[in-house]
């Protein structure tokens, strides 16, 4: 499986994403510049978390103008996979690919700790090594978190089984009904804000985040038998 590590300027978790998926996943990896027009011959792209052009305008606001993004609107409108933690779910909100938006933490701080999610459905692309309702933990670092949306996209979310994280315990950013992360209506874009690619080795604190990239690989390749 080939997987392009979107890079914008500003932009601080590709590397993170890199050696998630690459060194740890061993699967093949590259980054591709946000200037580039094609992700050609790619499985799946990941969307970086940091703060893509300063944050500047709203989170993710200018990287939806940058020039890869046509081409992974594209990508994911033919049901190829893209994933987005943090600034990158950010950017897929403001790309369309997800539903809602994310404002200001309710606390107006930046919160940045381990935090504990629950698997509120583990029958996506992204969850399926995961059991159902698990409860991992999972770091996080935000200021930009709360997510929102209004009632019809909430009863649809909830309908079409597309919350695929709920933040457990303590709400760290007010986020509505709890929501960690979304999948889209044909499930093959997630966006979370936690960050599942710093949870991949024991070394740094614990492995909860590595079923997320597994199933991401196991869903590739059923995709690819049932072709």
């Amino acid at each position: 499986m080939k997987f392009a590590v979107i890079q914008f300027p500003g932009a601080n978790c590709d590397l993170d994403m890199l050696t998630a998926v690459h060194d740890v996943l061993g699967q093949d990896a590259e980054y591709v510049s946000s200037d580039a027009s094609s992700l050609e011959g790619y499985d799946a792209v990941l969307v970086p978390g940091g703060f893509s052009y300063g944050d500047y305008l709203r989170c993710g606001a200018i990287a939806n103008y940058s020039n890869i993004m046509p081409e992974v609107k594209r990508f994911a409108e033919e049901g190829k996979f893209v994933f987005g933690a943090c600034n990158g779910f950010q950017i897929l909100c403001e790309a369309g690919l997800l539903p809602g938006a994310l404002i200001r933490n309710n606390s107006l701080k930046f919160v940045c700790k381990p935090q504990t999610l629950r698997v509120a459905n583990n029958q996506t692309a992204f969850t399926r090594e995961y059991a159902q309702d698990q409860v991992i933990t999972v770091p996080i670092a935000h200021g930009e978190g709360n997510y929102v949306c209004d009632d019809a996209t909430y009863d649809a979310l909830v309908q079409n089984g597309q919350i695929a994280f709920t933040y457990e315990g303590t709400n760290p950013n007010g986020s509505r009904a709890n929501i960690a992360g979304i999948t889209n209506e044909a499930g093959n874009v997630l966006g979370m804000m936690p960050h599942p690619e710093r949870a991949v080795e024991a070394i740094i604190g614990g492995t909860d985040g590595l079923p997320l990239f597994k199933s991401m690989l196991m869903a590739f390749e059923a995709q690819v038998k049932g072709a």
